[in-house]
C-alpha cells in the first residue's frame, strides 16, 4: 500500500529538480500525476518513464488558461483532483533596487506569485466539491528571512507564505488543506539557470552546488530535491490531515540562528579580549 494510493495530483514545474523528484516519489507511493511544465522534452520523457500513472501537460503557470487546463486534464484523465503542488519557479529578476526593471518584476511575480494563486484558484472549486484536498506551494526561507535571495524573489515567496495562511482559513472550512514548504539550500539546476545557462548546462552545476551548499547550515550537506519531495508527500498524505496554514521549513537548520561553532568562536574571542570568562 502506498501513502497516496488512489490520489490524483498536479505538479507544476514537474519536469526537473524538486518537481521531478516529487513526481517520481508520488507515483511510487500510488498517485497518478499530471506533470505541468514548460520543458516539453523533459516532461514527456519523465511521463514515458512512469507509464500510465503520469501524463505531461505543457503549461506556463503565469497563464491562467494553462493552469486551468492542467487541472481539467487531471479530472478528465484520472477522474478527480486530490493534491496540487504549486512548485514551478525560477530565480527571477536580480540586482540593486534602482536597477530593477519593471518588466522583470512583472515576469518574476507572474511565475512565483501569480502562478501559485492560479493553481489555488483552479484547484479550489474541484476540491471543495469533493470535500477534501491538499494544496501545497513551494515558498522559501527567503520569504521568512532577508538576505538569502534577490529582492523580488524574496518578496514573492513571503507573499506565497501569507497567501497560504489566508487561503487555509477559507478552504479549511470545506475540508481542503493549504500549506507551503520553505526550502533552504537545495542543490538543483535553478542556480545555473539564474546565471543564464541552458537547462543542460545548469544540470552540470548541481554537483558544484552540493559542495557550495554543504557548509552553510548545521547539517553538513546540501539539501536534495528528495528532501522537499518527502515533505510534499507528507503534506499530500492523510498523515498531515490536521495540518493547515503551515509553512514547513526544510533547511537543515539554516534559519535557526547563529551557528554553534560561530558562537563558540565569538566566546573564545571575548575571553581573549576581556582576559576572563564572560559568563
Amino acid at each position: 500500500m502506498g501513502r497516496l494510493d488512489g490520489k490524483v495530483t498536479v505538479i507544476t514545474g514537474g519536469a526537473s529538480g524538486i518537481g521531478a523528484a516529487t513526481v517520481r516519489l508520488f507515483v511510487q507511493e500510488g498517485a497518478r500525476v499530471v506533470i505541468a511544465d514548460l520543458q516539453g522534452a523533459r516532461g514527456e520523457r519523465l511521463a514515458r518513464d512512469l507509464g500510465d500513472d503520469a501524463v505531461f501537460f505543457h503549461a506556463d503557470v503565469s497563464r491562467e488558461a494553462d493552469v486551468r487546463g492542467a487541472m481539467a486534464l487531471a479530472v478528465e484523465r484520472f477522474g478527480r483532483l486530490d493534491c496540487v503542488f504549486n512548485n514551478a519557479g525560477y530565480g527571477g529578476v536580480t540586482g540593486l533596487i534602482e536597477e530593477t526593471p519593471v518588466d522583470g518584476f512583472d515576469e518574476t511575480i507572474g511565475v512565483l506569485l501569480r502562478g501559485v494563486l492560479l493553481g489555488m484558484k483552479h484547484a479550489a472549486p474541484i476540491m471543495k466539491r469533493q470535500g477534501a484536498g491538499s494544496i501545497i506551494s513551494t515558498a522559501s526561507i527567503a520569504g521568512l528571512r532577508a538576505g538569502y535571495a534577490p529582492h523580488v524573489y524574496s518578496a514573492a515567496k513571503a507573499a506565497v507564505i501569507h497567501l497560504t495562511r489566508s487561503l487555509a482559513m477559507e478552504l479549511g472550512e470545506s475540508g481542503v488543506r493549504v500549506n507551503c514548504i520553505c526550502p533552504g539550500g537545495i542543490a538543483t539546476p535553478i542556480f545555473g539557470k539564474a546565471l543564464g545557462l541552458s537547462p543542460e548546462q545548469a544540470d552540470e552545476t548541481v554537483d558544484v552546488m552540493k559542495v557550495v551548499l554543504a557548509g552553510i547550515q548545521p547539517i553538513k550537506r546540501a539539501g536534495q530535491p528528495d528532501d522537499i519531495a518527502q515533505a510534499a508527500l507528507w503534506l499530500a498524505s492523510e498523515e498531515s490531515s490536521f495540518v493547515n496554514g503551515h509553512a514547513l521549513v526544510v533547511d537543515g537548520g539554516l534559519t535557526g540562528g547563529r551557528a554553534w561553532e560561530e558562537g563558540q568562536t565569538l566566546r573564545a574571542r571575548l575571553r581573549s579580549l576581556l582576559g576572563s570568562d564572560p559568563s
